[in-house]
């Protein structure tokens, strides 16, 4: 299993068009494999929309994806200059990463935490990691937690839902009283970033 995790920056203002485009185009790329998740951001880099596929291997991916462009519903048609970037990365889900997708309620809000580690280390850290989210998640679920395979590289994603930007807060002040909290892995970080995001209202994950 891996994700494809399409980051796209708009220009500003645009998002709620670009999020009213894309769901009337979702059924018809559905057709071929389902969306994961889909969020905006509110926090952090603003203008970004994030979209999350689900294939079972690259070869899967590329195969669906040479499909559904075949289809004149998809892409949505959006203007050029509707976009000033785009990023695309491929992760791997960790083994104690419940999958993406389905109809999952978990959430109004989405926290995501990019963490960029040594390289050579990512084993030792997934290690780590997941002898400490049983007791983290005692507070709230993981929603994601992977390691990137294709795009920047020794990046590990986790992803957190909350009701609002005060719980988030408060579990995490209440989570890090624990002594298995956070991960032993500070030794190995380079780079740590993170977004609040809103999921989109045809979004699986919400």
């Amino acid at each position: 299993m891996i994700y494809e995790v399409r980051t796209y920056t708009l220009k500003p203002g645009s998002v709620p068009q670009f999020e009213e485009n894309f769901a009337k185009a979702l059924p018809f790329r559905e057709k071929f494999s389902k969306l994961g998740a889909f969020w905006h951001t509110e926090i952090g880099p603003l203008n970004q929309v994030i979209h999350v596929w689900p294939y079972e291997s690259v070869e899967e991916r590329n195969r669906i994806r040479a499909e559904a462009v075949k289809d004149p519903n998809w892409p949505p048609h959006n203007p050029p200059d509707m976009y000033v970037g785009q990023e695309t990365e491929i992760f791997v889900p960790a083994p104690f990463m419940r999958p993406l997708g389905g109809d999952q309620a978990l959430g109004d809000i989405y926290e995501m935490r990019i963490y960029t580690y040594r390289t050579g280390t990512m084993a030792q850290v997934v290690k780590l990691w997941a002898e400490s989210i049983p007791h983290r998640e005692k507070f709230s679920p993981l929603a994601a937690g992977m390691y990137s395979e294709i795009g920047g590289l020794n990046k590990w994603i986790h992803i957190w839902p909350y009701k609002d930007l005060a719980e988030r807060n408060r579990v995490r002040a209440e989570a890090a009283k624990t002594p298995h909290w956070p991960p032993a892995t500070r030794e190995f970080l380079v780079k740590q970033e993170n977004k609040i995001m809103v999921p989109a209202s045809f979004s699986p994950m919400h």
